[in-house]
């Protein structure tokens, strides 16, 4: 899979992008992810690439030149058919959001800033606009990295261990089940017993009725939405009545 991030600062993508699975991944080959400066593409020497926004008011916009330009570069080595705008304005990102973009081939991702993007951008280039949540940042580039990091774990080969996806959060539309380590005891909280007790059927009941658990604690509105397979239903029906909590 390709990804190419188009920013006005691309110090604060190159080294998170260097790190960990991410960074592991890029050398391996599994994953392809380019930083764009706009300023690049600028068409004055001062390498201008905002302006006042017409009608007046405070801040500035993004204009369209550079970044018109600076996707338009990208024509010989991604099929611009996935471009992506990181904007508060946009769909909220999500686990589902995350698998769908993992499915491309190829996906542009281009950062926000100050007041937003000259409307043309939106009207002409983007196919899609997304936001990490309901909270204002400076700009993109963060939002970018959540973008490739969730995508990126979803890619066939970039997590060495495929089946520890299974248990992430939200994977299937619910938390995770409790984690525990050595040592077995610790300032006198104990690991449960059924982890334990080496009977794995047990073991994975234990997790998923927890997960369920955590999950109508924590973040009921999930339970309403994920599609609960026939032999959870009994666990999810016993995990509300230790909780004493009615359905959502």
């Amino acid at each position: 899979m390709r990804i190419d991030i188009l920013t006005l600062f691309p110090e604060a993508l190159e080294s998170p992008l260097r790190c960990s699975i991410l960074g592991r991944a890029c050398e391996r080959g599994q994953l392809t992810v380019n930083v764009v400066d706009i300023r690049d593409f600028a068409t004055d020497r001062h390498r201008v690439t905002d302006d006042a926004p017409y009608g007046g008011g405070p801040g500035m916009v993004l204009k369209p030149e550079p970044i018109f330009l600076a996707v338009e570069s990208l024509a010989e080595v991604n099929s611009l058919e996935n471009i992506v705008l990181l904007s508060p304005q946009g769909r909220t990102f999500d686990q589902k959001t995350a698998g769908e973009l993992a499915l491309k081939n190829d996906v542009v991702l281009i950062c926000g800033r100050y007041e937003g993007v000259d409307e043309r951008v939106r009207l002409q280039l983007i196919t899609d606009e997304l936001s990490i949540g309901d909270y204002v940042l400076s700009g993109g580039e963060v939002p970018a990295l959540v973008v490739v990091e969730a995508v990126s774990r979803l890619v066939t080969g970039v997590v060495g261990d495929q089946e520890s996806l299974a248990t992430d959060s939200f994977y299937r539309g619910v938390l995770g089940f409790p984690q525990y380590t050595r040592p077995r005891s610790f300032r006198g909280m104990c690991v449960p017993d059924v982890l334990l007790s080496g009977n794995h059927k047990v073991i994975e009941r234990w997790r998923a009725k927890e997960a369920l658990k955590r999950t109508l604690m924590r973040r009921p509105d999930l339970v309403r939405d994920v599609k609960v397979e026939t032999q959870e239903m009994v666990l999810l029906e016993e995990a509300r009545a230790e909780l004493d909590v009615d359905n959502p």
